[in-house]
């Protein structure tokens, strides 16, 4: 007769077979997975090890394209401006090597850089442009006339745009001397620019920015430093506004005049000023204004080309 203590130790044998199966079963799968997860990594490792070459071979391209580009870059555009003037207005997040760079190649190009004017913080500032806007209309010199907009990036460019640029028709100075250092004298005093230490009229105008404009405002500090420098092209001969990779963006100012067709069917753009390419295509964008012309240069998605079409 069978007892209830062999039913029990049978019992008891059955459920500790099962628990050393489920043990044995998975430590099997675990060592496989082990096994498995080991291999992924390595495979993973060795496919990051290979983009991290071929990410130092195309640096190592490019430094050298840009190396080439420098060193050709005078030759291009010699000649391209003889005999014209440039006045070059910075923004505070423009690079100093791109505009030291650049001023080489306008004298390679045999342009007269008249004088720098940089733009301030405060001048892109949305909360300031009240104050920026009355300013402009208060220093205005007697006998100008300001654009009719009221944004003050319009106001800015027409008020700035007499004083930097002759006029295109009789290439006359549209203020006089006292007029432009009065409104600079002005302008600086409300923190809005900082001038050099002489700025004389020209016929052209270079406005060189940085990268995309990043923080609160950004898009409307795009816009008032797109619709200076268009205001800027309508008072002189033509002007290129010119930047780093991103300023093309949709909150850029490049990327803000290349979405207004108005504003880019008459002021050029460059969007990779930070290579000597870009710096080259800036002086050929400039020179082709200076015959009526305007584009949108650069690398950026919407531009139409990498540099202008070679005039023959």
């Amino acid at each position: 007769m069978i007892s209830l203590r062999y039913h029990i130790i049978s019992i008891a044998a059955v459920f500790l077979a099962l628990a050393l199966g489920v043990v044995l079963g998975s430590t099997a799968i675990s060592d496989r997975l082990l096994s498995g997860l080991s291999s992924n990594r390595e495979q993973l490792s060795h496919q990051v090890g290979e983009l991290q070459n071929e990410r130092n071979a195309l640096r190592a391209r490019l430094t050298d394209a840009d190396a080439f580009d420098a060193s050709v870059g005078p030759r291009i555009v010699n000649g391209a401006l003889r005999g014209r003037t440039v006045v070059l207005v910075t923004t505070a997040d423009a690079n100093p090597a791109d505009r030291d760079a650049l001023r080489g190649l306008l004298g390679n190009a045999g342009a007269t850089v008249t004088g720098e004017l940089q733009l301030t913080d405060a001048f892109t500032d949305p909360a300031r442009s009240d104050q920026l806007s009355e300013l402009s209309t208060r220093l205005l010199p007697a006998g100008l006339r300001l654009p009719t907009a009221s944004d003050a990036g319009t106001l800015s460019g027409g008020l700035l745009g007499s004083l930097l640029l002759v006029n295109s028709n009789n290439g006359r100075a549209q203020a006089t001397a006292a007029e432009t250092t009065a409104v600079l004298a002005g302008l600086s005093d409300g923190g809005f620019v900082r001038a050099g230490p002489q700025v004389l009229p020209a016929q052209l105008a270079v406005i060189l920015t940085g990268g995309p404009t990043v923080g609160n405002g950004s898009g409307d500090r795009a816009g008032v430093l797109a619709r200076f420098a268009t205001q800027l092209d309508h008072a002189g001969a033509g002007a290129v506004l010119a930047g780093r990779p991103g300023s093309a963006d949709g909150d850029g100012p490049i990327g803000v005049v290349r979405a207004d067709t108005a504003a880019a069917s008459v002021l050029s753009t460059v969007d990779d000023v930070s290579t000597a390419a870009g710096r080259v295509v800036t002086v050929l964008a400039l020179a082709e204004q200076a015959q009526g012309h305007a584009g949108r240069y650069g690398t950026g998605g919407n531009a139409q080309a990498v540099v202008p079409a070679i005039q023959s």
